[in-house]
């Protein structure tokens, strides 16, 4: 990280690259590729008419001008993640599927990296999520995937995973994840080692969570991060591969001053902390 010109923020949530972002536009996440030398983030229209990716290069401690990511489209793009390796990019597309029996709704796409060229995005699918909203993957070096899933008109969303078998993905089941008082989920991000998850809970306003991995299926210790973190609204989290500097979005509907804040988050990876109790 001591590639970028600007000091490392510290346990204090700041704003990172305020003007990358377009006029007139919303961001919604952003995100590094895993060798840290390109950031991507997603923007839409005010009106959540249109969804699109950038990504801008990092080199000599400057960043290059933005260009539309590869994998953006006329349709809508966001909640892209690396694979650990950073061989794949998994994201959301409201892009045409055209396999019958499949609901035309975000859906998750993917593209792989060969011999230093990205193919093509081809659809993930994931059988028993063909007529929900699937959207905001993270996957872990295991290959289980990540998302959140809902009915089509957004209601009942929460997060979910599939294993893969074969390079094929499997029904996905819903993540047993602790919390004293159930509520939506959503934009979840999962650590490579699978050992923690981060992700938002619906209600007034999003708030950032963070849940560990117990060994046994259940995420478990759910705490609310920090006051610092959580105050206008929080989703779309991603963690860099040290684990040491946590993004994520925020902002309202009220005033729809979104931006990219980032913060050490060492301390709260902590299991020490207690569980939520609300």
């Amino acid at each position: 990280m001591n590639t970028l010109p600007r000091e490392l923020p510290g346990d204090t949530p700041i704003e990172f690259w305020e003007n990358l972002i377009p006029e007139n536009k919303l961001i919604h996440r952003g995100i590094f590729s895993p060798d840290l030398e390109e950031y991507f983030y997603a923007v839409s229209d005010k009106d959540f008419t249109q969804f699109d990716v950038y990504v801008t290069k990092i080199g000599d401690g400057q960043l290059a001008e933005p260009q539309r990511a590869f994998f953006n489209s006329e349709y809508n793009e966001h909640g892209m993640s690396f694979s650990p390796d950073g061989n794949s990019i998994y994201f959301s597309s409201t892009r045409p599927v055209n396999i019958l029996g499949v609901s035309e709704t975000w859906h998750i796409w993917r593209s792989d990296k060969v011999d230093g060229v990205w193919s093509e995005p081809s659809f993930v699918d994931i059988p028993n999520l063909r007529h929900k909203l699937v959207s905001h993957p993270t996957i872990a070096s295991s290959g289980t995937l990540y998302c959140h899933v809902s009915e089509l008109d957004y209601s009942n969303m929460d997060i979910y995973h599939s294993t893969q078998v074969n390079e094929r993905f499997l029904n996905a089941e819903k993540t047993n994840i602790w919390l004293k008082k159930q509520m939506g989920k959503c934009t979840p991000f999962v650590s490579p080692k699978e050992d923690y998850l981060i992700f938002a809970t619906i209600g007034h306003q999003l708030d950032l969570m963070i849940s560990y991995n117990d060994g046994k299926g259940n995420w478990i210790n759910t705490k609310r991060l920090n006051d610092r973190i959580n105050q206008y609204g929080q989703g779309n989290p991603y963690v860099t591969p040290d684990n040491a500097l946590l993004f994520y979005a925020s902002g309202n509907t009220t005033n729809q001053k979104w931006k990219v804040n980032w913060v050490n988050i060492e301390s709260e990876l902590k299991k020490t902390a207690r569980p939520i109790n609300s």
